[in-house]
């Protein structure tokens, strides 16, 4: 039976009472982001060498495309959504926590294990072959920074029960504190307490997380009331981009002292309520559109491996570009910022689908592995998850090329399996 064949036999089963908006909207989402770091990379051949430049230093109209491709803030309204469904479930059943943790933990972090293992083999065996230390770091970080996303969101996982109850308590001010929280950590970020900024990885996504509680709720129903928070949230990106101390990527961009993401900032939560609002403005035509069998089945299959294809996006794109060097560097002679660079994307991204799609048979496997009939207390799951985390950042910061201390890059290579292993995550049983 093929794929599409099996996933459209899942897809005839969907309940009626599904929301299919959000299955979509999770893929579609990440499909985005990966589309927008394929063409934030642009490799090319100079002097011989290869060089790994990026789009948003090389050209700057393209940091306004960030407004487009940034949609980061659309998957954690999507987890919100699925966290308050999946968790109210469990309170109702009275299924315990550590059961309920254990299989959103499984679906997180057992798909980026593979790929830490073969970035600890290839980044060494890259400065074994003589590549330049600097390139196997920009090349490894390039590889390894999409699992930034998997640290914070981990995080927010561990903190659902009571951001939950939170919203279940208080409502909106479960939201609106976060907010001004955020507020005030940027105030202090200008003022020249720099290190306070990273407490805004919390504030910012715990506030867009409580938004996805709010829609399962009902309590964002209106179109109208959702069209016009959609236009304030654009009004307040304007605002505090082109007319305040902000950049106007979305993205981090090599160089600059100030980035909207490293750490997050008030443009990416205005950013957030502006893809929140104009999205579910829109939200009655396009579920009735995944009513149809084919678009519906595209979106069961894609869920159905969507962490594994985000975690192994940028490892088929540097793939695709070593070959092309060692071919002799066809296809990079083309300098970005030129209009041949920007008409041959489309190949390349092509080529570079091609590459993941035939990845996925090897690595998708390890994001269908369901819990064993017993798993690890609640109090071992968070603790290894937090450890993982950790390991996570480190790898997304640092890399794994030659320009940072040995030790501290078998650290951040074991502290993930060290955190599975703690969690009891590395017993698995096949789904």
């Amino acid at each position: 039976m093929s794929i599409w064949s099996h996933a459209g036999e899942i897809a005839d089963r969907t309940p009626p009472s599904r929301n299919r908006l959000v299955d979509f909207l999770r893929a579609a989402s990440i499909l985005l982001v990966i589309s927008g770091h394929w063409l934030l990379t642009a490799p090319y051949v100079s002097g011989g060498d290869l060089a790994l430049g990026n789009m948003l230093e090389l050209t700057e109209f393209t940091q306004w495309l960030s407004w487009g491709f940034q949609v980061m803030p659309v998957f954690f309204l999507v987890g919100g959504y699925a966290n308050a469904a999946s968790w109210g479930a469990a309170l109702r059943d009275e299924k315990p926590f550590s059961a309920w943790l254990d299989s959103r933990l499984r679906r997180l972090l057992l798909p980026v294990l593979p790929l830490i293992a073969v970035w600890a083999v290839l980044a060494p065996l890259g400065r074994l072959v003589g590549l330049d230390a600097s390139l196997v770091q920009e090349a490894s970080t390039i590889a390894l920074v999409p699992i930034w996303f998997l640290a914070i969101y981990t995080v927010i996982i561990l903190f659902v029960p009571l951001t939950y109850g939170w919203w279940k308590r208080f409502g909106f001010w479960s939201f609106t504190v976060p907010v001004l929280l955020a507020i005030l950590d940027d105030a202090l970020f200008f003022a020249g307490w720099r290190g306070v900024g990273w407490f805004n990885y919390l504030l910012i996504w715990i506030a867009v997380h409580q938004l996805g509680y709010a829609w399962m709720d009902g309590r964002i129903s209106s179109r109208p009331v959702r069209f016009v928070a959609g236009l304030v949230g654009v009004a307040a990106l304007v605002g505090l981009t082109v007319g305040g101390p902000y950049p106007i990527s979305m993205i981090s961009v090599p160089g600059t002292e100030i980035s909207n993401t490293l750490p997050p900032k008030l443009p990416l939560l205005a950013l957030a309520i502006a893809q929140a609002g104009l999205v579910l403005a829109l939200e009655s035509p396009l579920r009735r559109w995944l009513q149809r069998r084919t678009p519906w089945t595209a979106a069961v299959l894609l869920n159905g491996m969507i962490m594994t294809i985000y975690l192994w996006h940028s490892t088929a794109m540097l793939l695709i570009i070593g070959l092309a060097t060692s071919l002799g560097g066809i296809g990079l002679e083309v300098r970005p910022t030129t209009g041949l660079w920007w008409a041959t994307r489309p190949l390349w991204l092509g080529v570079y689908a091609i590459a993941l799609a035939a990845m996925m048979p090897a690595v998708a496997r390890f994001e269908r592995l369901r819990s064993p009939e017993r798993h690890a207390p609640a109090g071992l799951q968070v603790a290894g998850a937090l450890v993982a985390c950790l390991g996570l950042a480190m790898l997304a910061y640092l890399g794994l090329g030659g320009e940072v201390g040995l030790g501290l890059q078998l650290l951040a290579v074991a502290t993930p399996f060290a955190g599975a292993l703690l969690g009891g995550l590395l017993v698995t049983r096949r789904s």
